[in-house]
């Protein structure tokens, strides 16, 4: 899953909070996967907010992250979805 070509730079203002939805295996490890990519591209206190399917297949992590620029915004999109554990990034 790769983002190319937003338009995010047209739509908003950087820098600035965007709140990234992520899908993904019910694991333990998940939100540690997840923070500790967004603690190398953009470092913070992160507390994501964990919503568990109805069949508690697959958890929804939601969680705000400044980014500076469309080529950061899209690097954070990129490397998240690249997890293994990541099914959809939004």
């Amino acid at each position: 899953m790769t983002v190319k070509d937003t338009k995010f730079d047209e739509l908003l203002d950087f820098p600035c909070q965007q709140t990234f939805k992520i899908m993904g295996v019910a694991h333990d490890d998940l939100p540690v996967h997840v923070i500790t990519v967004l603690q190398r591209l953009a470092p913070g206190d992160y507390v994501p907010k964990i919503k568990p399917s109805s069949k508690g297949n697959y958890h929804s992590l939601s969680i705000s992250v400044t980014v500076t620029s469309k080529d950061h915004m899209e690097l954070v999109y990129n490397e998240l979805g690249a997890l293994e554990l990541v099914r959809v990034v939004l």
